[in-house]
């Protein structure tokens, strides 16, 4: 079975489609031939120039549908699926980032609670093929046990975020038993890559230097005892989830829920990352980059390691996520120097 072949008789319906995997998910689905409903509240949780960038290219397309909505709001979603009758849903709205969580709550819930369980309602109401959506390394918490696993537990949840997100994964089980909807969910690790969220550290890192600042690196100064992070390039997860879209569980009398990590399997310590970063930069400017760097205790909410177990999605898809960090973050910083034009 070839798993990167697109149906593209099929509408699909992409939720956060103006955010960082939405977007490069749309683009694939558009440059093949798909026809592509996108939604996104288009919030300033980060500079919204980039998201509008990014909507920009998607509306070069005439196979792409734009409507700026929230998925909280239940009448609005009900009558988007009632005009495209979408056969595969791709839920990536969400209130993101794991800081922010602690002190704006509200949000959270609304966004990723309200939001998905009137995303589910939706798909029961108007059924459909196949519902993707977003979950979070995150889940796994304080988990002591690498590499995470999709069997381990994950009851110990450190930030609201992440409880959240779990809650999506209980939801969704819920509804493929009660309703017969195929669900899959993909705990995503770390995902970077050009166009990539500014809120997330190695794009913050680039701005610093740029702006004269030091970075700030949360890991008490300790070497030794380094924070792991499992970084996967942008279209090694766009690879993943289209790879899954015309493939959901079909067990029968089972209920047809998968859970996926999507994760890059060789965990980077985080200074050996900035090490990398640096290089790219240095390359991409024709000079000698150098980050200023202050060290800091570590952030609550902040885990020491995230590190996938990919043989679930590999077993299911033929594919595992292979980008080097050498090769991503060359993409990446090749991309913020030419579109912020700095020198």
């Amino acid at each position: 079975m070839d798993h990167s072949h697109l149906d593209t008789s099929k509408v699909y319906l992409i939720t956060g489609a103006a955010g960082f995997i939405g977007y490069f998910l749309s683009k694939r689905l558009l440059e093949q031939g798909c026809n592509v409903v996108g939604v996104d509240i288009v919030n300033d949780y980060y500079d919204v120039n980039l998201k509008y960038t990014r909507l920009k290219q998607l509306e070069f397309h005439d196979n792409f549908t734009f409507i700026k909505g929230d998925i909280s709001d239940k009448e609005m979603l009900n009558s988007i699926f009632e005009a495209h009758k979408p056969n595969v849903v791709v839920n990536l709205a969400a209130q993101a980032g794991v800081r922010y969580s602690i002190d704006n709550p509200d949000v959270y819930m609304q966004s990723n609670i309200i939001g998905f369980y009137n995303i589910l309602e939706s798909c029961r109401n108007y059924p459909v093929d196949h519902l993707i959506y977003a979950s979070s390394s995150s889940v796994y918490g304080a988990n002591k046990k690498v590499p995470f696993e999709e069997t381990d537990s994950v009851d110990n949840p450190v930030s609201l975020y992440a409880s959240t997100k779990k809650s999506n994964e209980l939801m969704a089980h819920t509804y493929s038993h009660l309703y017969r909807i195929p669900a899959t969910g993909l705990r995503f690790f770390t995902v970077y890559g050009p166009m990539g969220r500014p809120d997330m550290a190695y794009f913050g890192f680039v701005d610093k230097y740029f702006a004269g600042q030091p970075i700030k690196i949360f890991n008490n100064g300790d070497f030794n005892n380094d924070l792991y992070r499992d970084f996967t390039y942008i279209d090694d997860i766009v690879e993943g989830i289209v790879r899954l879209l015309n493939n959901p569980s079909k067990e029968e009398n089972k209920v047809s829920h998968r859970i996926f990590n999507i994760g890059n399997n060789r965990p980077e310590k985080l200074m050996s990352f900035i090490g990398t970063l640096e290089n790219c930069l240095s390359r991409s400017l024709g000079r000698e980059v150098q980050f200023e760097k202050v060290f800091e205790p570590i952030k609550p909410g902040d885990v020491p390691a995230t590190y996938a177990s990919t043989d679930r999605l590999q077993e299911a898809v033929g594919f595992k996520p292979e980008t080097s960090i050498e090769d991503g973050l060359q993409g990446f910083t090749d991309w913020y120097v030419n579109y912020y034009k700095v020198k």
